[in-house]
Order: structure tokens, then C-alpha cells, then sequence
């Protein structure tokens, strides 16, 4: 009979689980710490609002990830200042694998972006499985006579205007600042929303009729005609809108940016649950339903290890850090 199964430690469990602590998981001795692990519910804090790349990817996988274990996964919503109040949320929740943050390359950005994010990335966290990227885009509003990238710097230089982002740190917000400030010169300034699908939306509605964004969510948008991608920052064309260039062939060589999604757990979690959930991450993008979903969402699955992630998300940090810098971006 496990410690689980006792009547009396049943009500503790239960008591302890309501208020985030672990208990009678200890009683059995080391060997049966966490063998138990999951008996309740994962929640999955999203950083963003719903409709994003995160969001897309952590419903997508979850349902996966949760049959796979056993338990329902649980997606927990909380936007705000480009990120950073989920990922803040998520540094303080007991390490006991019941609380994963799902979030962008926002996480490696914001760190050099913000002089105080609510969370250390080298500290707080364990980077625990790297899912899926994809490649930013620039956008217009179709109504908008901008054909090309050299359109709209033309355009630009000649009435005022701003362009949308998912928020601020997000690598779509990057990669605009890179290509309207760093090398077209241009005053655009940056209006930050709530996430991707909110930024879009209001790219489509004209209020600010250009933007940057991951492609997945603005992908039905340029289908319908409502809006133009201009360029994607990947280092090819892809397959879901091959009459798009690259920045690069666009006239921006040195711009190569990817929004990633990934897997994070609070500091302190025991290995073997970081263990069990990479397996269960890598084993849901391999599964042939989560991909063939992934590729309508013009998502490349990735996967590997935990230590793997550790080092992308330290180049992630390394790169973004100096792109900030360099920007004099806050």
C-alpha cells in the first residue's frame, strides 16, 4: 500500500496539494519519493493571451503530454508586460511538477530588455523540453499599397507610422526593431498587445496598419486577403507562402530570427520528473497527429534533451542580449 493509499495521509495529501506544498510522499523512503508523480492535474501557465504561438503549442501538446501521463493538463493564461507576469508566477510555484511554464523566446529577451522581469532565467528555472519554432513575419494591412519591404520603407518615410507587436520582448518585436530602425532608418515605434492574436487582429483592423508577428497566427489572416506578408526572417522560404522572400533576399542579410516555444520548470524540481516530462514533450511532437498539426501551423517540431535546451536557451539569451544592447531597447 502506498503512502497515497492511507486514509490519513490521503486527507494531508489532499490538504497539502490545495495549498502547493508535497506531502506523504516523503513516508515511503527515497525510492518511492516521486513514483507516484502525476496524481493530480499539470497546469500549464501561459505567459500570453490566448490565440498566440504559446498558447497554440501548449493546448496542442498538452492534450498529448496529458494522456499520455495520465492527468489532465490544465492551460492557465496570464498576459501581461510581454511575458513576464506568468513567467513571474510560474519562478514562485512549488517544484513539485504540477505547475509548467510554456513560453517564447520572450523568456531569453526580456532578461536584457527589462531591468527587473519579476524572474532570473539562469536561477528560477529548469529548461525541460524545446518543442517547436517558427519564423517571424513582417505584415501590412492589405489595404495598405506596400507590395514589398522597399515599398513600405518608401511609405514610411513619407507619413507616420507605428507597427504592432505581440509585446514588448517578443522576438517579433525584435525583429521589427531590427529591420524598420536598425536598417530602414525609420521612426516607427513599436505598439505592444497582449499577445499575438490581439496584435494581428489590429493589424487586420488597420490600428497600426503594419506589424510583426510569428506566422502561425496571422497565416489564416494572409490567406484570406485581409493581410500581405512582406518578408519572414527565416534563413529559407517556407512552404505555407513560397511567394514570400526571406529578409535576406528582401535586402536584409543579417536578420535570421525564429520565435521558439518551449518547456520550463521551476528551479528545484526533482530530476525525474524533468525527465518524465521531456519524455512525454518529445514523445507527443514525434506523435503523427501533433505533427501533421504542427505543419498546418507552419511550426518546425525540434525536441531533445533537457540539457540540450539549457545551452539554446543560453545562445538565445547571449544573441537577444546583444541585439538589446545594441538597440539601446528598454
Amino acid at each position: 500500500m502506498t503512502a497515497l493509499a492511507r486514509p490519513g495521509c490521503r486527507f494531508v495529501a489532499i490538504l497539502f496539494t490545495l495549498i502547493g506544498v508535497g506531502a506523504c510522499r516523503e513516508q515511503e523512503g527515497p525510492g518511492a519519493k516521486w513514483q507516484v508523480w502525476p496524481d493530480a492535474p499539470i497546469r500549464f501557465i501561459v505567459p500570453f493571451a490566448p490565440g498566440g504561438p504559446a498558447d497554440s503549442i501548449a493546448r496542442l501538446v498538452g492534450d498529448n503530454m496529458g494522456a499520455y501521463l495520465g492527468q489532465p493538463v490544465i492551460i492557465d493564461n496570464r498576459a501581461g508586460s510581454g511575458g513576464n507576469i506568468g513567467t513571474a508566477l510560474a519562478a514562485k510555484a512549488a517544484a513539485d511538477g504540477y505547475t509548467v511554464l510554456v513560453t517564447t523566446s520572450a523568456f531569453a529577451v526580456n532578461v536584457s530588455l527589462f531591468e527587473d522581469p519579476g524572474y532570473d532565467a539562469g536561477k528560477d528555472f529548469i529548461p525541460t523540453a524545446l518543442l517547436a519554432t517558427q519564423p517571424n513575419a513582417i505584415l501590412v494591412n492589405a489595404s495598405l499599397p506596400a507590395k514589398t519591404l522597399a515599398d513600405l520603407f518608401a511609405l514610411a518615410k513619407t507619413q507616420k507610422l507605428g507597427f504592432a507587436t505581440p509585446g514588448n520582448g517578443t522576438t517579433p518585436h525584435l525583429t521589427g526593431e531590427q529591420v524598420f530602425r536598425a536598417h530602414g532608418k525609420l521612426d516607427m515605434v513599436a505598439v505592444h498587445f497582449k499577445g499575438a492574436a490581439p496584435a494581428v487582429v489590429a493589424i487586420a483592423s488597420g490600428q497600426p496598419p503594419v506589424g510583426a508577428a510569428a506566422i502561425s497566427t496571422p497565416l489564416p489572416y494572409i490567406r484570406t486577403g485581409r493581410l500581405r506578408a512582406l518578408a519572414v526572417s527565416s534563413a529559407r522560404r517556407i512552404a505555407a507562402l513560397p511567394d514570400v522572400p526571406t529578409l535576406a533576399e528582401a535586402g536584409i542579410a543579417d536578420v535570421e530570427d525564429y520565435t521558439w516555444v518551449g518547456l520550463f520548470l521551476p528551479a528545484g524540481t526533482p530530476p525525474a520528473i524533468v525527465q518524465r516530462l521531456n519524455e512525454a514533450a518529445n514523445r507527443a511532437i514525434q506523435s503523427p497527429d501533433v505533427r501533421a498539426r504542427l505543419d498546418a501551423l507552419v511550426f518546425e517540431p525540434v525536441g531533445g534533451t533537457p540539457q540540450a535546451f539549457a545551452g539554446h536557451v543560453r545562445d538565445e539569451i547571449a544573441k537577444w542580449g546583444k541585439i538589446v544592447r545594441e538597440g539601446h531597447l528598454r
